[in-house]
């Protein structure tokens, strides 16, 4: 079985075919196999419009199940932002740090019980026929005050998960994937791809 990951974010593509390998045996390409295919430029209204969009396309062109995923992380005290404009935060086109820094400097000296966030991650899984089928994942923590451990990408470093006493930047790859929204919803997939390959 073949399954497409219909993401130009080569972080996320890498996260999600480690989780997938890990729990099963497939064939999982990107779309940088795939150097003709992309992805649907304007974005939806929901998470979940958008991890559709993503999976569709890459199915109706490749003609294999695909996988789109869109995440966001949710700050409390900004009323949810930046939520689905996660990526361009600080704009278009902008560095991981520069959206970390805009996130910073708007919650300022803000107290650790006012500094709560969370990461929300929905997937869409699209067979060649076009049929959907949606999953989600979330995963509770807060905002530090500054970057803190060297790992992960985006706002790994400024999420802080009071479970752990740790942000996702300061745990392994293999620890993040067990409990991140992106694990959780990967997982929450994976017995839709098992009854597909069966």
């Amino acid at each position: 079985m073949v399954l497409v990951i219909a993401t130009e974010n080569k972080h996320k593509g890498e996260e999600i075919a480690s989780i997938l390998r890990e729990e099963m045996k497939i064939d999982v390409r990107t779309l940088a196999d795939f150097p003709g295919v992309k992805l649907p430029p304007k974005p939806g209204l929901t998470y979940r419009e958008n991890a559709v969009q993503k999976a569709l396309a890459a199915a109706n062109a490749t003609g294999h199940w695909s996988m789109g995923d869109d995440s966001g992380l949710e700050v409390e005290a900004l009323g949810g932002a930046p939520g689905l404009y996660s990526a361009r935060f600080a704009g278009e086109g902008v560095t991981y740090a520069e959206n970390r820094k805009k996130l910073l400097d708007l919650l300022g000296d803000l107290p650790d019980d006012q500094r709560r966030a969370r990461f929300i991650c929905t997937i869409a899984v699209v067979n060649p026929d076009g049929k959907v089928e949606v999953v989600e994942g979330r995963c509770e923590g807060r905002i530090t005050r500054h970057d803190v451990g060297s790992g992960g990408f985006g706002y790994d470093p400024i999420f802080f998960l009071p479970t752990h006493n740790k942000t996702f930047a300061e745990l392994s790859p293999e620890e993040k994937n067990r409990i991140s929204h992106r694990g959780q919803a990967v997982r929450a997939a994976i017995p839709i791809l098992k009854r597909a390959a069966s």
